[in-house]
């Protein structure tokens, strides 16, 4: 299947979502914090990233690390996971979706529903098949 990299500081929750993509069939790696994907991403390239919003060393971390995806990488698809709907009242949602401020492809809120995380990963890797 695809090879995704899953980016958040909670472990837990990170072996979990690896858990279920491994489940799907996917090759999976997880890096905790901005410095450790971008070192991944130099490695090897995925087919996709699942990324958080927030980290305890920056609370913006995701959005910065999204567009430095964009900018090095090009149009690998993100998959932002997002609490801060929850933590503040700024109402992220698709209709954010900008290619220069925040270029990812979809979100996902947390706690996140594992059967909508399949489907939007499966989404995303179809669309991204497609060319698009």
């Amino acid at each position: 299947m695809a090879y995704l990299l899953i980016v958040d500081d909670d472990e837990d929750f990170s072996d979990a979502v690896a858990t279920v993509c491994r489940g799907e069939g996917h090759e999976v790696a997880v890096a905790s914090d901005a410095a450790a994907a971008q070192a991944s991403l130099a490695a090897r390239l995925p087919d996709a990233v699942i990324l958080d919003v927030m980290f305890p060393e920056n609370p913006s971390g995701g959005f910065e690390l999204a567009r430095a995806i964009r900018k090095k990488w090009g149009e690998i698809p993100v998959l932002m996971l997002t609490a801060v709907n929850q933590q503040f009242p700024l109402g992220f949602s698709n209709k954010d979706i900008d290619p220069t401020w925040l270029p990812v492809s979809d979100f996902v809120e947390k706690p996140v529903d594992f059967e909508i995380l399949k489907a939007k990963v499966n989404d995303l890797l179809a669309r991204a098949q497609q060319g698009g």
